[in-house]
C-alpha cells in the first residue's frame, strides 16, 4: 500500500472527513514520525512497532567490484521493530 491508498482507504472509511484533511493528517503524522527520529527520539505505536535510530560505526569496507579498501563513514540508519500484535497478526495468530 502506498500513501496515495493509505489515505483513499481511509477516507473511504471516514466519509464526514474530506479527502483533503485526510491527507492534511496522513501527512502530519508521517511528518512527525520523521521529525521525531531525526531528533533522535523512539516513536513507539503500541501494538504496531517501534520507529528508532541507530548508528552505524565508520568501518572500512571493500569495493566489491575492484577489491580495494574504502573508508565507510559514521551514519545514522532508521530501525523498525515490530509490536506483538502486529507480529501474531502476521503470524496467523489473532490474540
Amino acid at each position: 500500500m502506498i500513501r496515495s491508498e493509505l489515505i483513499a482507504r481511509i477516507a473511504e472509511d471516514n466519509p464526514k472527513l474530506s479527502l483533503r484533511h485526510v491527507e492534511k493528517i496522513v501527512n502530519t503524522v508521517f511528518d512527525e514520525i520523521v521529525e521525531a527520529m531525526a531528533r533522535g527520539d523512539r516513536v513507539e505505536l503500541r501494538g504496531f512497532g517501534a520507529f528508532s535510530v541507530k548508528q552505524r560505526d565508520a568501518r572500512t569496507g571493500r569495493n566489491p567490484r575492484t577489491g580495494t579498501a574504502v573508508d565507510v563513514e559514521e551514519k545514522h540508519v532508521p530501525f523498525f521493530k515490530t509490536g506483538k500484535l502486529l507480529r501474531d497478526r502476521l503470524n496467523g495468530n489473532e490474540g
